[in-house]
């Protein structure tokens, strides 16, 4: 090395590796901006990125809760801190400013330790910006335009659950599910929401009857249906979901016969099954909070988009019933269209069909009948729409 590659590097700063909860930060603001900027789904992407990293147990739940946190709390982070720029700024300044704001309004971090360990996390001429910013945020009022704002989600979505819900219950719902889904688990071991498990109490399955599942992945109901001791076929249209119901009725134990089929077209003989359950493809309005980034990737018509399919899906369900067979239809949604209006339409199409009212109402949340649906709020638990159809003998 020469006299001068010598004193340059005497003049060059040491490399210091980042500070404890810098680095934790930076894979927020790195897995923000992938979902940010190319679409990344962050309940894909971020147990990629935390597998990868060398953070500590506590330190990847404090990542995954500002991944998921932000992301949800996007809309109001946005305005919070936005007052404060003169003019639009680069994907990872955005994404640390959200960083910073959400820890500030909604974490309640101290302003001195979000702050800095946000600049902190950044490189170059950003982090004065960001710095500045988040201050100015740390010291200002917390107000909103709107409810939607404060709520962050998208108008039209809490438009259309006011005009469902009415005004006290969408607020109700939507403030909840900003919160992380609880966990719940069966007696089984199986996690699963306890809305998903009101689905399988009010078939009341009995042992012995012949049940298809022709929506079934991952496998929680089929599952469920086959510990009371009926014979359950699970169907899904794609061989990488049918993989995730066996193995899901592998850990279990449950000899559960799989098919990979299409709900519409299932190969199964028709008049010979007891029961049939359609937990449709549906918007997923009602379980927003299992979803971090769902809010801001359902587009306006999906609800009405969805409601052919699932119409056809239960027009051709209805075959396989024995006469006197039960069908259950339910989603994971909230809303006239994929709920009383699928059902009316069904009716509309097959004459042999008649509601069929829920026996023994599941105990859990909150239920409310709307036409032939019954309907449950999202508050403890996820949203979801049953209906119950009998098919008559000839």
């Amino acid at each position: 090395m020469n006299s001068k590659k010598r004193s340059d590097a005497k003049r060059r700063p040491p490399q210091q590796a980042p500070k404890k909860g810098e680095s934790s930060r930076r894979l927020a603001i790195d897995a923000l901006q992938r979902i940010d900027s190319s679409g990344a789904y962050a309940n894909l992407l971020l147990p990629k990125m935390l597998d990868a990293s060398d953070l500590s147990e506590a330190d990847r739940r404090f990542v995954t809760e500002l991944v998921y946190g932000t992301t949800r709390m996007q809309r109001a982070c946005d305005y919070l801190y936005e007052r404060y720029l003169l003019a639009p700024v680069e994907a990872d300044v955005r994404a640390a400013l959200r960083v910073g704001t959400y820890q500030l309004c909604y974490l309640r971090t101290p302003a001195h330790a979000a702050v800095s360990a946000t600049v902190g996390a950044l490189g170059g001429k950003a982090r004065s910006l960001v710095n500045a910013v988040l201050r100015k945020v740390a010291d200002g009022p917390v107000t909103f335009p709107d409810e939607a704002t404060r709520l962050s989600y998208p108008d039209w979505i809490v438009s259309y659950l006011t005009d469902f819900l009415g005004h006290d219950d969408a607020l109700k719902s939507l403030e909840a599910m900003n919160q992380p889904a609880p966990v719940t688990v069966r007696s089984d071991g199986y996690v699963q929401d306890e809305a998903s498990q009101a689905v399988v109490a009010a078939m009341q399955a009995t042992a012995g009857e012949l049940i298809v599942d022709l929506c079934a992945a991952p496998g929680g109901k089929a599952t469920a249906i086959a510990g009371f001791g009926a014979n359950v076929v699970a169907a899904d249209r794609r061989a990488s979901r049918v993989r995730l119901i066996a193995e899901n009725t592998s850990t279990l134990d449950l000899p559960i016969p799989l098919m990979i089929a299409d709900g519409r077209f299932p190969a199964l003989r028709p008049g010979t099954v007891d029961q049939v359950l359609v937990d449709a493809p549906c918007s997923g309005l009602g379980s927003l909070r299992r979803r971090a980034d769902a809010r801001w990737r359902i587009e306006p018509e999906a609800p009405g988009r969805l409601q052919d399919l699932q119409i056809e899906l239960v027009v051709k369900a209805a075959d396989l019933l024995r006469p006197g067979g039960i069908l259950t239809y339910s989603v994971c949604t909230l809303g006239p269209d994929e709920g009383r209006d699928v059902i009316s339409a069904v009716l509309g199409q097959r004459s042999d069909l008649e509601v069929s009212a829920i026996q023994g109402e599941p105990s859990v949340g909150r239920w409310v009948a709307d036409g032939d649906v019954s309907y449950l709020l999202p508050v403890t638990t996820d949203g979801m729409m049953i209906a119950r159809l009998v098919r008559s003998g000839h």
